[in-house]
């Protein structure tokens, strides 16, 4: 009898156990997901915004060349620095290096090198990687002293 009143007892515990362990997993899958909504949300609110700036005819060198910023630097080499890359390539801003933590990754005509790299002066550097921005900044300012700016300031700044 003892026997299987442990034997349901453990049975027991075991279920409520996974029942636990599920529920805090589903959890965190909804907190994971809510980030990655909020994440695509604003990349493409970013995005909507750069392209009605590109209808109404304008460029993000205008941005640049207001500010007096001839030589950049560009933070991360995903999608939004590739049309960053993309957009400034044949302007009056030049575009140094590009700073990245897969470096060797990445195919660029210009420099590419990781954070822990020495950096190069230039007028700015511009954090592509825009979810991340403030901690970016934070270790960016460690290394350099020139403005540290998010596309996304940019974007909505025109």
């Amino acid at each position: 009898m003892k026997k299987g009143v442990i034997a349901s007892l453990s049975m027991l515990l075991g279920a409520s156990a996974g029942v636990i362990a599920t529920e805090a997993v589903q959890s965190k899958s909804k907190i994971k997901k809510s980030e990655t909504l909020k994440k695509m949300g604003e990349f493409y609110d970013l995005l909507v915004r750069w392209l009605s700036l590109k209808q109404e005819g304008k460029s993000l060198e205008t941005y640049f060349i207001q500010k007096g910023y001839k030589n950049i630097a560009i933070y991360g080499m995903k999608e939004l620095g590739e049309r960053l890359y993309d957009e400034l390539e044949n302007s009056d801003v030049k575009i140094q290096y590009v700073i990245d933590k897969n470096a060797e990754a990445i195919y660029s005509v210009v420099d590419v090198i990781t954070p822990d790299e020495p950096f190069e002066a230039v007028d700015a550097i511009v954090v592509t990687a825009i979810h991340y921005f403030e901690e970016i900044q934070a270790m960016l300012e460690l290394k350099t002293e020139c403005p540290i700016i998010s596309l996304s300031d940019i974007v909505y700044e025109l």
